[in-house]
Protein backbone atom coordinates (compact mmCIF):
# COMPACT_ATOMS: atom_id res chain seq x y z
CA UNK A 1 0.00 0.00 0.00
CA UNK A 2 1.64 2.87 -1.42
CA UNK A 3 1.20 6.56 1.10
CA UNK A 4 1.96 9.22 -1.22
CA UNK A 5 2.15 13.27 -0.55
CA UNK A 6 1.36 15.67 -3.73
CA UNK A 7 2.52 19.11 -3.02
CA UNK A 8 3.82 21.90 -5.76
CA UNK A 9 6.60 20.22 -6.45
CA UNK A 10 5.45 17.28 -7.36
CA UNK A 11 4.86 13.81 -5.62
CA UNK A 12 6.69 12.83 -2.65
CA UNK A 13 6.13 8.63 -2.68
CA UNK A 14 7.20 6.84 0.68
CA UNK A 15 8.12 3.48 -0.06
CA UNK A 16 5.21 0.76 -0.87
CA UNK A 17 4.78 -1.72 2.31
CA UNK A 18 3.03 -5.07 1.33
CA UNK A 19 0.60 -6.40 4.25
CA UNK A 20 -0.41 -9.58 5.31
CA UNK A 21 -3.47 -11.33 5.83
CA UNK A 22 -3.07 -11.26 8.97
CA UNK A 23 -2.70 -7.09 9.01
CA UNK A 24 -5.82 -7.04 6.13
CA UNK A 25 -7.79 -9.14 9.02
CA UNK A 26 -6.93 -6.85 11.64
CA UNK A 27 -8.22 -3.69 9.99
CA UNK A 28 -11.33 -5.11 9.10
CA UNK A 29 -11.87 -6.21 12.92
CA UNK A 30 -11.36 -2.78 13.75
CA UNK A 31 -14.10 -1.82 11.49
CA UNK A 32 -16.43 -3.71 12.95
CA UNK A 33 -15.78 -2.70 16.34
CA UNK A 34 -16.04 1.00 15.22
CA UNK A 35 -19.66 0.14 14.35
CA UNK A 36 -20.81 -0.23 18.02
CA UNK A 37 -19.80 3.39 18.88
CA UNK A 38 -22.42 5.40 19.43
CA UNK A 39 -23.54 8.59 17.37
CA UNK A 40 -25.77 11.00 18.31
CA UNK A 41 -29.58 11.30 16.70
CA UNK A 42 -30.70 14.62 15.20
CA UNK A 43 -33.89 15.57 13.90
CA UNK A 44 -34.27 17.88 11.16
CA UNK A 45 -33.62 21.09 13.20
CA UNK A 46 -30.20 19.27 14.19
CA UNK A 47 -31.73 19.10 17.71
CA UNK A 48 -29.53 15.93 19.61
CA UNK A 49 -32.28 13.14 20.05
CA UNK A 50 -30.50 10.19 21.70
CA UNK A 51 -28.16 7.71 20.17
CA UNK A 52 -27.48 4.78 18.26
CA UNK A 53 -24.74 2.31 16.62
CA UNK A 54 -22.72 3.12 13.98
CA UNK A 55 -24.03 -0.06 12.76
CA UNK A 56 -27.70 1.21 13.46
CA UNK A 57 -27.14 4.26 12.12
CA UNK A 58 -25.51 3.49 8.11
CA UNK A 59 -28.26 0.84 7.65
CA UNK A 60 -30.65 1.37 4.65
CA UNK A 61 -33.44 -0.07 6.27
CA UNK A 62 -36.22 -2.21 4.07
CA UNK A 63 -38.08 1.47 3.10
CA UNK A 64 -34.73 3.45 2.50
CA UNK A 65 -34.61 4.75 5.19
CA UNK A 66 -31.06 5.81 7.46
CA UNK A 67 -31.47 7.36 10.88
CA UNK A 68 -30.09 10.96 10.55
CA UNK A 69 -27.11 11.88 13.33
CA UNK A 70 -24.63 14.40 13.59
CA UNK A 71 -21.28 14.24 11.60
CA UNK A 72 -18.65 16.20 10.41
CA UNK A 73 -15.89 16.90 7.43
CA UNK A 74 -12.95 18.66 7.97
CA UNK A 75 -11.24 20.02 4.76
CA UNK A 76 -7.36 20.43 5.50
CA UNK A 77 -4.86 22.88 3.35
CA UNK A 78 -1.37 23.69 3.92
CA UNK A 79 0.22 27.01 4.00
CA UNK A 80 0.40 26.91 0.28
CA UNK A 81 -3.14 26.67 0.08
CA UNK A 82 -2.93 23.23 -1.06
CA UNK A 83 -5.65 20.67 0.18
CA UNK A 84 -5.35 17.43 1.65
CA UNK A 85 -7.27 14.38 -0.35
CA UNK A 86 -7.31 11.17 1.39
CA UNK A 87 -8.06 7.76 -0.14
CA UNK A 88 -10.39 5.36 2.15
CA UNK A 89 -9.18 1.95 2.98
CA UNK A 90 -10.42 -0.80 0.86
CA UNK A 91 -11.82 -2.21 4.47
CA UNK A 92 -14.30 1.10 5.56
CA UNK A 93 -17.85 -0.78 6.20
CA UNK A 94 -19.20 3.00 3.93
CA UNK A 95 -17.75 4.20 1.15
CA UNK A 96 -14.81 1.94 1.17
CA UNK A 97 -12.00 2.87 -1.74
CA UNK A 98 -13.55 6.57 -2.01
CA UNK A 99 -11.25 9.43 -2.33
CA UNK A 100 -12.96 12.17 0.08
CA UNK A 101 -11.92 15.39 1.96
CA UNK A 102 -9.00 14.75 4.47
CA UNK A 103 -11.38 13.75 7.42
CA UNK A 104 -15.13 12.96 7.71
CA UNK A 105 -16.67 11.62 11.05
CA UNK A 106 -18.62 11.41 13.96
CA UNK A 107 -18.63 12.99 17.51
CA UNK A 108 -19.42 10.39 19.81
CA UNK A 109 -22.34 10.28 22.35
CA UNK A 110 -20.54 8.19 24.92
CA UNK A 111 -17.67 11.19 24.95
CA UNK A 112 -19.18 13.46 27.42
CA UNK A 113 -17.36 16.66 25.72
CA UNK A 114 -18.24 15.78 22.23
CA UNK A 115 -21.59 16.34 23.46
CA UNK A 116 -20.97 19.93 23.59
CA UNK A 117 -22.55 22.25 21.43
CA UNK A 118 -22.04 25.20 22.12
CA UNK A 119 -19.85 27.23 19.32
CA UNK A 120 -19.94 23.73 17.91
CA UNK A 121 -17.05 22.78 20.39
CA UNK A 122 -18.38 19.55 20.40
CA UNK A 123 -17.54 18.69 17.07
CA UNK A 124 -14.25 20.70 17.53
CA UNK A 125 -13.28 17.67 20.20
CA UNK A 126 -14.42 15.15 18.10
CA UNK A 127 -12.28 16.46 15.03
CA UNK A 128 -9.31 16.49 16.90
CA UNK A 129 -9.61 13.29 17.87
CA UNK A 130 -10.20 11.78 14.43
CA UNK A 131 -7.64 13.37 12.28
CA UNK A 132 -4.91 12.30 14.73
CA UNK A 133 -6.56 8.49 14.75
CA UNK A 134 -6.71 8.34 10.89
CA UNK A 135 -4.18 10.65 9.65
CA UNK A 136 -1.82 10.61 12.69
CA UNK A 137 -1.69 14.24 13.63
CA UNK A 138 -0.28 15.37 16.63
CA UNK A 139 -2.98 16.61 18.99
CA UNK A 140 -1.64 19.62 19.26
CA UNK A 141 -1.43 20.39 15.65
CA UNK A 142 -5.02 20.59 15.35
CA UNK A 143 -6.75 22.01 18.65
CA UNK A 144 -10.52 22.43 18.88
CA UNK A 145 -9.46 26.40 18.64
CA UNK A 146 -7.98 26.11 15.42
CA UNK A 147 -10.83 24.77 13.03
CA UNK A 148 -13.05 27.32 11.28
CA UNK A 149 -16.67 25.85 11.65
CA UNK A 150 -18.38 27.21 8.56
CA UNK A 151 -21.71 25.86 8.02
CA UNK A 152 -24.18 22.57 8.54
CA UNK A 153 -25.57 20.66 5.44
CA UNK A 154 -28.16 18.07 5.40
CA UNK A 155 -27.53 14.82 3.25
CA UNK A 156 -28.50 11.34 2.56
CA UNK A 157 -27.38 8.46 0.45
CA UNK A 158 -28.46 5.29 -0.03
CA UNK A 159 -24.71 3.85 -0.88
CA UNK A 160 -24.52 0.12 -1.93
CA UNK A 161 -28.24 -0.17 -0.68
CA UNK A 162 -26.85 -1.94 2.48
CA UNK A 163 -25.17 0.98 4.08
CA UNK A 164 -25.18 4.64 3.53
CA UNK A 165 -25.38 7.48 5.40
CA UNK A 166 -27.52 10.14 6.46
CA UNK A 167 -26.04 13.40 8.27
CA UNK A 168 -26.04 16.76 9.05
CA UNK A 169 -22.54 17.76 8.57
CA UNK A 170 -20.55 19.98 10.18
CA UNK A 171 -17.85 21.49 7.49
CA UNK A 172 -14.67 22.62 9.19
CA UNK A 173 -12.09 24.14 7.83
CA UNK A 174 -7.95 24.32 8.73
CA UNK A 175 -5.42 25.64 7.35
CA UNK A 176 -2.16 24.97 9.10
CA UNK A 177 1.02 22.55 8.03
CA UNK A 178 0.96 18.95 9.96
CA UNK A 179 2.84 15.96 10.62
CA UNK A 180 1.44 13.13 8.68
CA UNK A 181 1.13 9.45 9.83
CA UNK A 182 -1.71 8.01 8.40
CA UNK A 183 -3.48 5.12 9.84
CA UNK A 184 -3.61 1.77 7.87
CA UNK A 185 -6.82 0.63 8.54
CA UNK A 186 -8.28 3.76 7.68
CA UNK A 187 -6.11 4.96 4.51
CA UNK A 188 -4.76 3.69 1.97
CA UNK A 189 -3.63 6.97 0.79
CA UNK A 190 -3.25 10.88 1.02
CA UNK A 191 -2.20 13.73 -1.53
CA UNK A 192 -2.28 17.97 -1.35
CA UNK A 193 -3.72 18.99 -4.51
CA UNK A 194 -2.95 23.12 -5.70
CA UNK A 195 -6.26 24.56 -6.47
CA UNK A 196 -5.40 25.29 -9.95
CA UNK A 197 -4.79 21.79 -10.46
CA UNK A 198 -8.50 20.72 -8.74
CA UNK A 199 -10.43 19.74 -12.07
CA UNK A 200 -7.35 18.04 -13.59
CA UNK A 201 -6.84 15.60 -10.26
CA UNK A 202 -9.95 14.90 -9.59
CA UNK A 203 -10.41 14.08 -13.05
CA UNK A 204 -7.35 11.88 -12.96
CA UNK A 205 -8.42 9.88 -10.03
CA UNK A 206 -9.26 5.73 -10.66
CA UNK A 207 -11.94 5.97 -7.73
CA UNK A 208 -14.91 7.06 -6.98
CA UNK A 209 -15.49 10.28 -4.76
CA UNK A 210 -17.73 10.16 -1.42
CA UNK A 211 -21.18 11.37 -2.11
CA UNK A 212 -20.37 14.10 0.46
CA UNK A 213 -17.67 15.27 -1.01
CA UNK A 214 -18.63 15.46 -3.93
CA UNK A 215 -21.55 17.32 -3.05
CA UNK A 216 -19.52 19.68 -1.15
CA UNK A 217 -17.38 20.28 -4.11
CA UNK A 218 -20.43 20.55 -6.58
CA UNK A 219 -21.82 23.44 -4.50
CA UNK A 220 -19.27 25.45 -2.41
CA UNK A 221 -15.74 24.14 -2.00
CA UNK A 222 -14.10 26.69 -4.62
CA UNK A 223 -15.65 29.20 -3.52
CA UNK A 224 -14.73 28.61 0.52
CA UNK A 225 -11.21 27.40 -0.78
CA UNK A 226 -10.85 30.79 -3.00
CA UNK A 227 -11.31 32.94 -0.04
CA UNK A 228 -9.10 30.81 2.87
CA UNK A 229 -7.97 33.86 4.25
CA UNK A 230 -11.58 35.40 4.48
CA UNK A 231 -14.12 32.29 5.28
CA UNK A 232 -15.87 34.76 8.14
CA UNK A 233 -18.50 35.86 5.47
CA UNK A 234 -19.60 32.70 4.26
CA UNK A 235 -20.19 31.33 7.49
CA UNK A 236 -23.76 30.10 8.23
CA UNK A 237 -24.46 29.08 11.79
CA UNK A 238 -28.14 29.72 11.53
CA UNK A 239 -29.65 27.49 8.70
CA UNK A 240 -28.66 24.06 7.76
CA UNK A 241 -28.19 24.32 4.24
CA UNK A 242 -29.66 21.69 1.71
CA UNK A 243 -28.63 21.19 -1.84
Amino acid sequence: MLFSWLRTAGRLPLPTRSFSNVATASSAKLQEQALEEKCILVNDHDQATGSASKRDCHRVDPDGNIRLHRAFSVFLFNSAGDMLLQRRSVEKITFPDCYTNACCSHPLYDIEGEREELNALGIRRAAQRRLNYELGIPMAQARPENFHYITRIHYADRGDGTWGEHEIDYILFLQKDVDLKPNDSEVSEVRYIPRSGLTDAIARLDAPLTPWFRLILQHRLQLWWDNLPNLKQYENHKQIERF
